[in-house]
């Protein structure tokens, strides 16, 4: 018997009756999660053969990587793809297939490499690059460009097979890891499934953040009237479970500068948490932050903030540091982003405003 998800990041489904997963779902259609039960009739067969049986479109190299990664697990404990399935056995599988909506054009697109081996890529990730093609953006992505820089060196460039671990929205800036073969991308991937990943973001929100440090929680769904925001609903009616800690670097009398850890990846939980503690991401525009929230009603004010959106144009937002465990020599790497000029530029601004 098999019960599985279409999509990792739907509801899922579990064998057992316990409950479902806490799942993410800043990523997507990047995992798969899939619970089976034996027959209570199977004979034994390899792990590997048996699960080709369940997901026939899956190569037995995929199914062998994900093995070794240790994201096949049998009655709670991780598997060789030499074990042989006895009946009854409960059987849980992780695999990670990033998005193939169209063949992947590489692109020479300048792009900010920090860090490179045989098995994965680092990426600063510029504000205003789409991570992967798709609907309204179907070429200039990272995935465009790094499938060019992979040609260019003569490495492997079939990233609609492999690659994507984890996403950051077009206008967020900051670091991304990509995996190269399918073995890291599987090792990644229960990383990211487990929350063991370390990274932290900066962001500038309006007004002065009361504490200086908090946690938000509350449930993040669709918003019940703009579908193209994600909402908080602090009764856990609607939308799945949400945490986000915060630290408040700076104040600057309306806005702030904080540093935010999540407890959870739900989509837009930065951005749909800070709007329902009444500290909107400022200049979002996607949420209402493209508008003065907080200040005095004068027009020399209302000029500063102009000025301010200019030199930043986007929502302010940055993935500042990224940390995780390599697939091969099982090291801790740890990176960190700069703040990008267009940050640099408004804290800047705000400093002088603040001091006169």
């Amino acid at each position: 018997m098999i019960e599985d998800n279409e999509e990792f990041f739907e509801e899922e489904i579990e064998s057992s009756g316990e409950e479902n997963l806490d799942i993410d779902e800043e990523n997507k259609g990047l995992y798969e999660h899939v619970n089976i039960t034996a027959d209570p009739k199977q004979e034994p067969l390899r792990i590997d053969k048996f699960l080709l049986n369940y997901r026939q479109n899956s190569s037995r190299n995929k199914i062998s990587q994900t093995c070794r990664a240790g994201n096949v697990v049998v009655n709670g404990v991780s598997v060789k793809q030499n074990y042989r399935v006895k009946p009854g056995d409960q059987i849980s599988v992780l695999l990670a297939h990033p998005p193939r909506q169209n063949v992947i054009i590489p692109q020479d697109i300048p792009i900010d490499i920090i860090y490179e081996d045989d098995d994965v890529v680092v990426v600063d990730k510029k504000a205003g690059m789409v991570v992967h093609p798709g609907h309204g953006n179907w070429d200039k992505t990272l995935i465009n460009a790094l499938a060019y820089h992979f040609e260019k060196n003569g490495a492997k460039s079939d990233l609609d097979r492999v690659g994507l671990v984890h996403r950051i929205d077009k206008d967020t800036s900051g670091l991304l890891v990509i995996a190269k073969n399918e073995y890291a991308l599987s090792f990644l991937a229960k990383q990211f499934f487990e929350r063991k990943t370390k990274r932290l973001y900066w962001a500038f929100v309006w007004g002065n953040v009361k504490d200086d440090e908090g946690t938000i929680r509350g449930h993040i769904g669709r918003h019940p009237k703009n579908r193209m925001q994600m909402y908080t609903y602090e009764d856990g009616s609607q939308g799945k479970h949400a945490v986000t800690h915060y630290k408040v670097l700076e104040r600057f009398r309306y806005m702030t500068w904080v540093e935010c850890k999540l407890e959870t990846g739900r989509t837009h939980q930065i951005r749909a948490h800070f709007k329902h503690i009444g500290h909107t991401l400022f200049n979002d525009e996607r949420y209402e932050g493209h508008t003065p929230l907080r200040g005095v009603n004068l027009p020399k004010y209302k000029q500063f903030i102009k000025n301010v959106f200019e030199v930043l144009p986007r929502h302010a937002l940055h993935a500042h540091t990224l940390g995780f465990i390599h697939p091969t020599t099982k090291k801790e790497l740890y990176f960190e982003s700069p703040m990008p000029q267009d940050m640099t530029d408004a804290v800047k601004k705000w400093r002088n405003y603040s001091e006169n």
